[in-house]
């Protein structure tokens, strides 16, 4: 069966300034699937994200990022996003002033071109909060403001299931969560995936999340070069052995 989108990189290049970080990297995700990329830290995972979602700080050398077969590589973050491509961030930033409601709506109605009413909307929102165990003090908020670790991770998810993407990149949603944070986040997401089918790469140095989330397919990342992929036992492997013997036949 053919699938409805695909994301694909191709050979890809890329770093600062100073440093050359990801190289020759290649990875095609379809619609319906969960990628999961593990690594040592260091290893190139959360540059890739950022890389793919086109952030200024890092400059791609060599290599093509193909959305349904479009070059979006040199897409600025806002025009992928139009797209169909949503990155959730390891450490989200406070935003004073800007409600996260009103700003989900705005972005929503920037990306599907139609206009949703607050009324609807907010029925929208509600649902999703209750789904993530999110207050409606909360979604009300500023964006982020005040929130933990926690509570921002399940910002994000909120986020994602608004927007509704053709792919989301998830750096370590599961850092900084609590036992039933970390339930809620992934019961969210598995929610989110099942209704959307979207496709998904996710990023963990740990296999607890994968208790609840079963991936497609594990890639181990070292030195910005995917060396080994497999299946969801490709993770419990790397939790008992670590890294150290697929590093050394690479």
């Amino acid at each position: 069966m053919t699938p409805k989108h695909t994301l694909e990189i191709k050979s890809l290049y890329a770093g600062t300034k100073d440093k050359k970080i990801i190289k020759n990297l290649s990875l095609k995700i379809n619609s319906g699937e969960i990628h999961v990329i593990m690594g040592r830290n260091g290893s190139g995972k959360s540059t890739l994200l950022n890389v793919l979602m086109g952030h200024p700080k890092y400059e791609i050398e060599k290599g093509q990022i193909l959305l349904n077969r479009k070059n979006i590589t040199k897409l600025s973050p806002d025009k992928k996003a139009e797209d169909g491509l949503f990155m959730s961030f390891q450490h989200p930033i406070e935003i004073p002033g800007v409600s996260l409601t009103n700003f989900l709506r705005t972005a929503k109605n920037s990306i599907t071109k139609k206009h949703i009413s607050p009324i609807e909307f907010l029925e929208q929102i509600k649902k999703y909060a209750k789904l993530l165990k999110m207050t409606d003090s909360q979604i009300e908020r500023s964006i982020n403001q005040g929130f933990s670790g926690g509570e921002k991770k399940k910002s994000e998810i909120l986020q994602m299931a608004i927007l509704e993407p053709k792919f989301a990149l998830l750096d370590e949603i599961d850092s900084g969560l609590d036992i039933d944070a970390l339930k809620s986040v992934a019961n969210a997401i598995k929610e989110i995936f099942k209704k959307t089918k979207m496709g998904l790469l996710l990023i963990t140095h740990y296999q607890r999340i994968l208790n609840y989330i079963t991936p497609d397919f594990v890639h181990i990342i070292h030195d910005g070069k995917i060396i080994k992929s497999g299946g969801k036992t490709l993770a419990r492997e790397l939790e008992k052995n670590g890294y150290e013997k697929y590093i050394s036949k690479k």
